[in-house]
């Protein structure tokens, strides 16, 4: 067994929410640059240029890209021979997202009770899911998830006829629903199978994938290129403005399902998708 203490959990967890805030990844800027070459439209074009400034000047000055901070979901594969000591990880994993948000100066958006509204004043509690996984290692992976971009997401339990049309038309209806309000060009992540659960969870997770980095299964790799295509032929464009550059990539997961059901879920991030991760 190794022993990993809660205070390196912390420290990690710190200063990954700051840095997402701050620095968007090569995968995302990367992207930018391509579509911007592609872009049809000249306000478009003008949109991405924009964005791409917004991310220099974020990164030079250490300020947040964008001022929804977003509510941190974390996502920790933890190895089942390490032993966690100095206290209990999920406590730790919270500590870090508050001292985190309290000195990257990030805006507190978490609120304690869905219906009654008040501010937790730290951004806490995070949302965290745990893996068990082979080894002695911990991996944390964050994603700070602005909400303009989570409320346009949707679920919908289709019938296993439907098929590979069902699932494309979903996801492409929920796309062309959302409009400009997730503030594209946006990143999809689809989850298909398993239960309700189990479909959000991986739409979820789907939004980790670097941009560019297809499934690994040729059928799925197949339908996440035929979506990219549909989708940024919506006319959408950067910002609702028109073009075609609506989305910059579209991510599926799946799972095993039960014999009478095809669970599908889209959840939706902004241009600014943000995630960082760390092994200790």
């Amino acid at each position: 067994m190794r022993n990993v203490d809660v205070k390196e959990i912390i420290g990690a967890v710190k200063e990954m929410c700051i840095s997402s805030n701050y620095n968007l990844g090569k995968d995302v800027l990367d992207a930018f640059e391509k579509s911007k070459r592609s872009e049809e439209s000249s306000v478009g074009r003008g949109i991405i240029e924009n964005l791409i400034k917004n991310a220099e000047i974020a990164k030079n000055n250490q300020v947040p890209m964008c001022q929804d901070t977003g509510m941190a979901v974390v996502f920790v594969e933890l190895g089942q021979e390490v032993q966690i000591i100095g206290g209990n990880i999920t406590e730790a994993i919270n500590e870090g997202v508050r001292q985190g948000y309290k000195e990257g100066y990030l805006r507190n958006s978490v609120v304690e009770d869905p219906l009654i509204r008040k501010n937790t004043g730290d951004n806490t509690p995070a949302i965290i899911y745990y893996d068990i996984v082979p080894g002695n290692k911990i991996k944390i992976t964050i994603s700070p998830k602005g909400f303009g971009s989570e409320n346009m997401s949707k679920t919908r339990m289709l019938k296993p006829s439907d098929g590979i049309k069902g699932v494309e038309d979903f996801v492409v209806e929920t796309v062309s629903q959302a409009g400009p309000n997730p503030c594209p060009p946006i990143v999809v992540g689809v989850g298909v199978g398993g239960t309700l659960d189990k479909a959000v969870y991986l739409a979820k997770k789907a939004l980790l994938r670097p941009i560019g980095n297809h499934s690994n299964l040729e059928h799925i790799k197949k339908i996440e290129k035929s979506l990219l295509d549909k989708i940024n032929n919506l006319g959408i464009g950067p910002q609702g403005l028109g073009g075609n550059t609506t989305a910059l990539a579209v991510n599926i997961e799946v799972f095993a399902t039960h014999i009478a059901g095809l669970p599908v879920a889209v959840n939706i991030n902004c241009h600014a998708s943000r995630h960082e991760e760390r092994i200790i």
